[in-house]
């Protein structure tokens, strides 16, 4: 218009080889912008407005939208203040003395990830329960990702039944491919997470992750976290070695069980402890019994103590 100013829009049309319907949709948009106006010689044609008056103007519209917006913003910026200072402190990472109680799988993963933002230098896991869901994984990615990217060192222990189940597997190996250590025990304590040394996440129940967890902070039960992280730690398979069975032929496995045998656990709270069913250690305990010629768990459990399997002492 602004080149062929005499022209129709059906000329229009044809020059910029588009149907003049679409012609007419630009018009009505260059009206609402206000860079075309109707011809003062004939009220039925219209004509561009001259550029240095109607980019000016249109500039000034969107700058004052943009003021608007940003008014908008501080008005939000306030509210949102407001709101912090009114309950923030009840949801702070550490509120009350150094431990805090929180509960509910929503209300763990938002202080997780608000943990996760002040994660500097070390992250560590204890990660129980064997085969770890499809919803937990996926929601650890993002995370974890983020984490690892930054340069935090990650160290992570999960149970050896990860190494049969293939999901579980490849997760471990994927936080392995962007840099986290990862390594396999027979049991573990709890479930834990351990920030710059500094503060801990411990789970109320190591087998519902919903039941809630404790947020620590307080410099001494924090070492003995650490503490605790370091000495299961060192005991510990790394992925990449296949667990095999000790000098005295028993598997690290097959000792636990022996050990949870002795101390009268069932074979459910075995199985939690190992994340492994029920069945499987059954199975482990019947190859036991053959293994160490007992005809029941309490002679194996005898034998075991003679053969040197387990302290002659109870633990």
């Amino acid at each position: 218009m602004l080149a062929q100013p005499q022209e129709s829009p059906a000329s229009w049309a044809a020059r910029l080889g588009i149907p003049e319907s679409a012609v007419r949709v630009a018009l009505d948009q260059l009206s609402e912008l206000a860079l075309i106006r109707p011809s003062t010689e004939d009220q039925t044609q219209v004509r561009a407005v001259n550029p240095l008056l109607g980019l000016e103007a249109l500039l000034a519209r969107q700058q004052a939208d943009l003021a608007a917006q940003q008014q908008k913003v501080e008005e939000s910026r306030a509210t949102v203040a407001e709101a912090i200072a009114r309950y923030g402190q009840e949801y702070a990472v550490g509120t009350g003395g150094g431990i805090q109680y929180i509960e509910g799988v929503d209300a763990i993963r938002e202080h997780l990830e608000l943990l996760n933002n002040k994660v500097r230098d070390e992250f560590l896991t204890f990660a129980p329960g064997g085969a770890q869901t499809a919803s937990n994984m996926a929601a650890s990615r993002p995370l974890n990702r983020r984490l690892l990217e930054r340069g935090v060192r990650m160290r992570t222990v999960y149970l050896d039944a990860i190494r049969r189940d293939a999901p579980t597997l490849a997760h471990a190996e994927w936080l392995e491919s962007l840099g986290a250590r990862i390594r396999t025990a027979p049991t573990l304590p709890n479930r834990i997470i351990i920030i710059d040394r500094r503060t801990a996440l411990v789970a109320a129940d190591s087998w519902n992750t919903g039941a809630g967890a404790t947020v620590i902070e307080n410099p001494g039960t924090v070492t003995l976290l650490c503490a605790l992280f370091e000495n299961v730690w060192q005991s510990a398979e790394p992925l990449s070695v296949r667990s095999s069975p000790s000098a005295d032929g028993l598997t690290k496995q097959q000792v636990e069980v022996l050990r949870l045998m002795a101390r009268g656990n069932t074979d459910e709270s075995i199985a939690k402890s190992l994340g492994i069913s029920a069945r499987t250690v059954r199975r482990i305990a019947a190859g036991l019994l053959d293994y160490l010629g007992a005809r029941s768990r309490f002679q194996a459990g005898a034998h075991a103590v003679q053969q040197g399997y387990l302290p002659a002492t109870p633990e």
